[in-house]
């Protein structure tokens, strides 16, 4: 319900801000609210990637290869992920549980498509840290390969930036890579994540 009330009171400040902010511009004549009622229910309404998000849900076995160090032999790991659409299919919500660097790992993710910007948007949080992991990106013309940048500070002082590689093969596969650089340094593939739904 709080979040219904916020979503309304936004639209009715956009409603409210935006002939004004039209009719500071030179030559602009402010949009009528009826079209920017319309605009806005165009931007709402969930489309193609969503639909495409939809199929990923339900139950999934995982096999996640790590690579620590260059050189170092690789470590996997098995472990099971539940996913699921949230808010009428606008959103993919991922609850994901195995191991990382030998420990019991538990995640959260949500992604989406932002139909204004145009882009891939996710956000990430875990039992390994405290602070929210973003990234955003654009996708191949099927929709099926996300390609997703971000960055995060790391202890020390400095950023990892990293470019992870979503690969959504068919209703049952997928495979998410994982490539990141510290410190400006050379990109190297951290992880890789093979999903297979359960039977």
């Amino acid at each position: 319900m709080r979040m219904l009330v916020l979503s309304l009171t936004s639209l009715c400040l956009m409603l409210t801000v935006s002939p004004v902010l039209a009719k500071s511009k030179k030559g602009h004549k402010p949009m009528d609210q009826q079209a920017m009622m319309e605009l806005w229910k165009q931007a709402a309404t969930p489309g193609e990637p969503h639909k495409l998000f939809g199929i990923l849900a339900g139950s999934w076995t995982t096999n996640t290869t790590e690579w620590m160090e260059p050189g170092k032999p690789a470590v996997e790991s098995t472990g099971t992920a539940e996913l699921k659409m949230l808010l009428d299919g606008r959103f993919l919500y991922q609850e994901f549980n195995g191991q990382m660097m030998g420990q019991p790992f538990n995640g959260i993710g949500i992604d989406g498509y932002d139909n204004i910007r145009k882009k891939y948007v996710t956000a990430w949080m875990d039992s390994m840290g405290t602070g929210m992991f973003l990234m955003e990106g654009t996708a191949s013309a099927d929709g099926k390969t996300i390609t997703l940048k971000g960055s995060h500070p790391e202890p020390g002082g400095g950023h990892m930036t990293h470019r992870a590689i979503w690969k959504i093969i068919d209703a049952n596969n997928q495979t998410f890579d994982m490539y990141g650089a510290h410190h400006g340094q050379k990109e190297m593939k951290m992880m890789e994540i093979v999903y297979t739904r359960k039977p």
